[in-house]
Formats: structure tokens, C-alpha cells, sequence
């Protein structure tokens, strides 16, 4: 099958996005797919039914949308890209944390697959970008993390930074400057009540205050106790 347009892969990295955010517990709905690509309803509506055409997405009638297995394999092979991209910017060339999703954005469409194997090759293979986010292999497979959001945690828990969303850079960059990165280990201290900030210790040292927002951006991987 030939490479799908860049819009195509937009759309398709788009729902794989949202049902790993989603945790696979419900088919991704038209609104979530156009709030994440800043498009219109009727836009996204629109590619919806020409994926569902092109065997890369399965609509359910006013339920929603999930990837086909060729959907899901192109979709990862783009993700591939994208990671390998942050990946080599962030360690290669130092650019930002926070600058490097938008880079990435915009080179993923064009790599071609020689070029994505000698970066690969250059950084050694590596499981995870900046961001914390795991790298499909070549093969199209990625591996489980299992993590939880950090607003989600219960008083008491602790546990390690694993991945962080990478589509804002001033919330990036924010976590930044609070220690919030992947692989730091955290311990939930308490939370204000009515949707108040979260008290969390940062590697057995600082206390830090996460907006409600923040928090739902940030994942752990929960020790056990």
C-alpha cells in the first residue's frame, strides 16, 4: 500500500492518539478527532467517511470511529517517524523539549523509510522520545505502558514520571521548570478540594503544585505498594 497523504496521517495518528489517551475504553468520537486536528465537524466528518472508504477506519453510526489493522499500522508507521524525529532533534541537534513536537510535526511526512532506519541506527534504537512516549519498532509494534494519569492518583501513591503530553509547550515547558520530566519519581502528598492544585513531591525533595490541567497531562507508573 502506497504511503497515505500527509492529511491522511494526520487524521489516522489523530485517533490512535485519542484512544491511547482513552485507554481503549470507548470508539473515538467525530468531535474529540476534530478538537484535536483544530478542525470543523463537518471537515473531520468528511475524512472519517473516506478513511472508513479507504480501509484505514470502521465508523459505527452515532457511536464513533476506531483504526482498521491497516489503519492502525499506518498510523503507528507515522508515530514511528514522529518519535525517531523528537528523539534525534532533542538529543542530536539540542533542540527544546517543548520545540520539538512541532519540528517533528512537520518532517514526519517526509522521511523516508532508509532515512528513518539510519537515525534509528544513529541513536542506538531507542524505546522512548523526549517525551516518554514509547517508539513503535519497525514492525509496527509498540509496547503497553501501564501508567495512569497523575490526577487520577489517590493520596499516597507514588511512583515514576513516565510520559507527559507533548502538544503544548508552555505546559512543557512549565513541567520543566517543576522537575516534571520522565523517569523523576513522584508521591502524591494531597490535593485541594473543588479542583484544586495537587501537592507532589518531586524525587524525594521538592514539593511542587500541578494544576488539575497539568496533572491530567502527566502519567505515572504506579509502584506497587
Amino acid at each position: 500500500m502506497a504511503r497515505p497523504s500527509p492529511a491522511v496521517q494526520d487524521y489516522l495518528k489523530a485517533i490512535y492518539r485519542l484512544g491511547e489517551e482513552g485507554e481503549g475504553e470507548a470508539l473515538i468520537t467525530t468531535s474529540e478527532v476534530a478538537d484535536a486536528l483544530g478542525v470543523t465537524q463537518a471537515s473531520a466528518s468528511n475524512m472519517l467517511k473516506r478513511l472508513d472508504g479507504m480501509g484505514l477506519a470502521s465508523q459505527t453510526k452515532r457511536q464513533g470511529v476506531e483504526l482498521t489493522d491497516a489503519g492502525r499500522q499506518a498510523a503507528l508507521e507515522v508515530i514511528r517517524h514522529h518519535r525517531l524525529l523528537e528523539t534525534y532533534l532533542a538529543t542530536r541537534l539540542g533542540v527544546p523539549w517543548d520545540e520539538v513536537h512541532s519540528e517533528a510535526e512537520v518532517l514526519e511526512h517526509h522521511l523516508s523509510e532508509s532515512l528513518e532506519a539510519r537515525i534509528a541506527a544513529e541513536l542506538g534504537d531507542p524505546e522512548r522520545d523526549p517525551h516518554g512516549d514509547p517508539i513503535p519498532t519497525a514492525a509496527g509494534d509498540v509496547a503497553e505502558v501501564p501508567d495512569e494519569r497523575l490526577a487520577d492518583l489517590p493520596d499516597g501513591a507514588r511512583g515514576r514520571l513516565s510520559r507527559v503530553a507533548d502538544h503544548d509547550p508552555a505546559l512543557l515547558r512549565y513541567l520543566a521548570e517543576r522537575g516534571l520530566v520522565p523517569d523523576v519519581r513522584v508521591e502524591v502528598l494531597a490535593r485541594e478540594p473543588f479542583g484544586g492544585p495537587i501537592s507532589v513531591r518531586v524525587d524525594d525533595a521538592d514539593v511542587v503544585d500541578v494544576p488539575p490541567e497539568a496533572a491530567r497531562a502527566v502519567r505515572v507508573a504506579r509502584a506497587p505498594r
